[in-house]
């Protein structure tokens, strides 16, 4: 059996194409979901578990999962693959491999693309593990995305990954600014877009405005803005040592104080 804890904007539709593609696949979450393959109650979920896709929230989040609330490692007595989707810190993805039994296969799954790409089957996943292990993975992972890079050894996905939404977080806070101050100097924001669609200032959150689900939004704790803040705080946290932070703690900043975009 296949699982997918934590059936959001990005494993519920991880959850759905995994169905579709023929797998047998059922999901997992603390809130109710209206779906009957969607539990709550840890017993449907655990006792048949194989394969695990973690899209919980954070560190905190995969702890309760794992070893705590939840206690997978201990639950799931068939458990023998365990796929790490959510965006950490990397220190604390590769401390993972030393608290979890060896004859779980571990592998760093972080994707890419947001909740329209999760929707599309079109994910990019940044990949972490050995060779084989991703060789055998790559048709499951088909069924959700349409990009597979193998980063490295375990943890080398994730590690790729933070810097990866790292500079999507720069982006993300540039380009609200500059359609902030567009908008007080009288230009259209479609024209705006449309030119830099086709100029030095592309970028992927100004090419997907109208379809990326929270170009718009501001910052709040628990939608994606606020995810994105906990994304360069991984990123931060891997940095080498003596780097100059400057620059990455002001984008979180910004990131912060987004408010909604009309």
């Amino acid at each position: 059996m296949i699982g997918v804890a934590g059936c959001g904007r990005m494993g519920g539709p991880m959850l759905e194409a995994l169905r579709d593609g023929g797998a047998r696949a059922i999901g997992f979450d603390v809130v109710e979901k209206n779906a009957p393959y969607i539990a709550q109650n840890l017993m449907a979920f655990a006792p048949d578990l194989d394969t695990l896709f973690s899209v919980v929230r954070d560190a905190d989040e995969t702890d309760a999962l794992l070893f705590g609330t939840q206690n997978l490692i201990k639950t799931a007595p068939k458990l023998t693959r365990i796929f790490i989707c959510s965006t950490l810190s990397p220190r604390y993805v590769r401390d993972l491999r030393t608290r979890i039994p060896a004859h779980i296969t571990l592998i760093d799954a972080p994707m890419s693309g947001a909740q329209v790409a999760a929707e599309n089957r079109t994910l990019s996943f940044m990949l972490g593990g050995d060779q084989s292990d991703i060789d055998d993975a790559i048709p499951l992972l088909a069924m959700m995305g349409q990009y597979f890079h193998h980063m490295g050894a375990y943890g080398a996905g994730m590690q790729a990954k933070v810097l990866n939404n790292l500079l999507a977080a720069s982006h993300t806070a540039m380009t609200r600014l500059v359609l902030d101050w567009a908008d007080t100097a009288g230009l259209a924001t479609d024209k705006l877009l449309a030119l830099i669609a086709t100029s030095s200032g592309q970028n992927w959150l100004a090419s997907g405005f109208d379809t990326i689900e929270f170009a718009r939004d501001g910052h709040a704790a628990d939608n994606t803005i606020g995810i994105l803040v906990k994304d360069v705080a991984a990123a931060l946290d891997s940095a080498p040592k003596g780097a100059d932070l400057a620059l990455p703690e002001t984008v979180q900043a910004a990131i912060r104080a987004l408010k909604p975009r009309v």
